[in-house]
């Protein structure tokens, strides 16, 4: 019988384990006295169970059974098999019970997966299995009572510090635009002032400069009625003065000095902080959809075919396009296919590839034919466009230039159009850098306009 023990087969899986450890840890965790001391008494009584021999199995077995109940382990080893009372000391894995040794022989557990219990579980296993317990409980109450308790401290600390430093910065910004806001309405007040006073000026000026014409005409008109025409001669030089004191008053016309100064509220602080609220607030506009409008591409370019790609072309590689009106003959530009007319509008076009480009906006009556200027982006009053040449940026209209320093050579470039407030802005979308800006009087609706003379450049969406 021994060796058809030894030869059997020892499975123990982490669900066998559990089901036998369970009752002891939870004999252990409920009971006052130490773990070693509740273990040390267990093996005391299964050793007494063993020397109690034949004879006195019975008041063994009753012993054993009142401490197991009293200690509340070790109560599964001195249950008796009820087939061959005989004790429940191994384990069958494939019908997952307690058996005897005489089941797993020649009993109903036969070739059965079994395993003895000695084999699955011993004390030092429980005691190493109860010991890590211990230790992990230990680490588990330091680390509600420090890390946690540090990590609460740290997160008001941090949080406080947090606010602290939301309001330093908003109290900051606010001051800044305090004053900002007080400076610009005194330039506002002034330049009221200024035009206000060349009004009454002018006012006074023509005033006097019509009644003059009046005493002018009206003696010339007594001349002409009272004067007989034999004296008209002798009158002559009087009547010359009489014009040319009329002619000297000359013709009234406005003048820009009649109108408020839009430079009044210029701010970069002010512009900034709205193109970045526009750009990133909340309410931020979200890129506009734009593609390039094929009738407009000139043939030193070739537009892909998703219409959002300009390519220059080499003059080997060039194509004849059909004549069109609307198509740029000399120039290597091309213009988006939707006219903006109000509201806010930003797009952003890819440049990384390109040395040499073009970027803004135009008047759809922009001149197409010719290699005039008429038709060149930014050297005539229809068109604002940001330039880079080689790693020159400038801002072009009317054929002046303002250079612009450019730290890092952008990605890309980012227009922004605010209708309302007729401001063209460039930006540098990766930082939301600020590259140039200018408040114009649009007078007609804008078109997206750009030019490439090296690589491709593309409309990014």
């Amino acid at each position: 019988m021994s060796d058809g023990l030894v030869t059997c087969e020892l499975i123990c899986s982490s669900d066998e384990q559990d089901r036998i450890l369970k009752p002891l840890e939870n004999a252990i965790m409920a009971s006052d006295q130490p773990i070693f001391t509740v273990l040390s008494d267990g093996m005391k009584l299964k050793e007494e169970r063993h020397s109690a021999g034949p004879g006195g199995g019975a008041a063994s077995l009753t012993k054993a059974t009142t401490s197991d109940n009293e200690s509340g382990i070790f109560s599964g080893e001195c249950e008796l098999c009820e087939n061959h009372e005989a004790e429940l000391d191994w384990f069958c894995a494939t019908e997952q019970k307690l058996i005897c040794s005489h089941c797993a022989i020649v009993g109903q557990c036969r070739g059965h997966s079994v395993t003895p219990l000695a084999a699955r579980v011993s004390i030092n296993q429980l005691v190493d299995v109860c010991e890590k317990i211990q230790l992990q409980a230990l680490r588990v109450e330091r680390f509600i009572e420090h890390t946690l308790t540090d990590k609460e401290q740290k997160l008001q600390a941090a949080a406080n510090q947090a606010r602290e430093q939301v309001l330093a910065q908003v109290s900051a910004a606010r001051e800044a635009l305090e004053e900002e806001e007080q400076r610009l309405l005194e330039e506002v007040q002034r330049e009221e002032e200024r035009v206000e006073q060349c009004l009454l000026t002018q006012q006074a000026h023509w005033k006097q400069a019509l009644a003059s014409l009046s005493q002018t005409r009206s003696r010339l008109v007594h001349t002409l009625t009272h004067i007989p025409d034999s004296q008209l001669a002798t009158s002559a030089q009087e009547i010359a003065d009489r014009v040319e004191e009329a002619e000297g008053v000359g013709e009234p016309c406005d003048t820009e000095q009649l109108n408020l100064n839009p430079s009044c509220i210029d701010s970069k602080l002010l512009r900034g902080l709205w193109a970045i609220a526009v750009l990133l607030g909340q309410n931020a506009h979200k890129t506009s959809f734009f593609k390039f409008d094929e009738r407009t591409v000139s043939p030193l370019l070739t537009l892909s075919q998703d219409h959002f790609t300009l390519t220059f072309n080499n003059k080997k590689s060039r194509q004849p396009y059909t004549y069109d009106p609307a198509r740029f003959d000399n120039w290597p530009n091309a213009l988006g296919s939707q006219a903006l007319s109000s509201g806010t509008h930003c797009w952003v076009v890819d440049v990384g590839q390109s040395a040499a480009f073009k970027v803004g906006v135009c008047y759809p009556s922009l001149e197409r034919k010719g290699s005039g200027n008429e038709a060149r982006l930014g050297y005539n009053s229809q068109s604002w466009v940001l330039s880079n040449y080689d790693g020159d940026y400038s801002f072009c209209h009317a054929g002046k230039k303002v250079p612009l320093q450019v730290v890092k050579k952008p990605q890309k470039i980012g227009v922004l159009l605010d209708w309302p407030s007729q401001t063209l802005l460039f930006y540098e979308p990766d930082s939301n850098a600020i590259l140039h800006s200018v408040i114009q009087t649009f007078a007609a609706p804008l078109l997206p306009a750009c030019a490439v003379t090296d690589q491709s450049i593309t409309i990014v969406h």
